[in-house]
Order: structure tokens, then sequence, then C-alpha cells
């Protein structure tokens, strides 16, 4: 059964919130909206079990601060490189960003 999240970002949250989040025909039709929006849609099973715990119009915790941040740099990446036709980068490992944050905290 597919499962997905939504996350947004505005200047005036400290960090990304969950506005988004389903599975089964309400996980389709979010990424359905998000593709007609044009918006990237990244997969990642490990992220989206560790966002879906998480509470709609809740900002992401601390842990997944470097990981989101690395996505939305990576799509940043994309944007421009698909303006300039250069090829597109190759995304981030969630997981590698995510245990090093993890790695971090416990030392």
């Amino acid at each position: 059964m597919p499962r997905a999240v939504a996350l947004a970002y505005s200047t005036n949250d400290a960090a990304p919130k969950v506005v988004a989040k389903g599975r089964g025909l309400i996980a389709e039709q979010i990424i359905d909206i998000a593709l007609e929006a044009g918006v990237f849609v990244h997969e990642s099973r490990d992220l989206v079990s560790l966002l879906m715990d998480i509470d709609l119009d809740q900002q992401i915790p601390p842990t997944l601060y470097r990981t989101i941040a690395e996505l939305l740099a990576w799509l940043y990446h994309i944007e421009s490189a698909q303006k300039s036709g250069l090829p597109v980068p190759a995304p981030p490992d969630p997981l590698a960003s995510l245990t090093a944050t993890l790695t971090d905290k416990q030392n």
C-alpha cells in the first residue's frame, strides 16, 4: 500500500511542516496533486516512515533537519540543471545523512 507525506516550508517557519500524509488512495491523491502542481516527488520509504509519525501541521524534528535540508538542496540543483540543460544530479541518500546526524548527536 503506497504511503505519502507532503512537506511545506516558508521563511516564517523554523522548520518544514507536515502538511499532508496518508496511505493507499489518500497517498495516491497526494502524489497526483503534487505532480499536477509541478512539485517534485522523491521516493524514500524509510524517510516516509519517519515522517508518518509526525502530526499534521507539526514541524519536522531536529533529527531530520539535515536530511530534509539535503533533499531541498538537491531539488534546487535539479531545478537549476533543468533550466540550464545540464544533467540532473543523483539524489542524496536520506538514510546516510540521518545516520550521520544520529551519530553526531550520540558523540
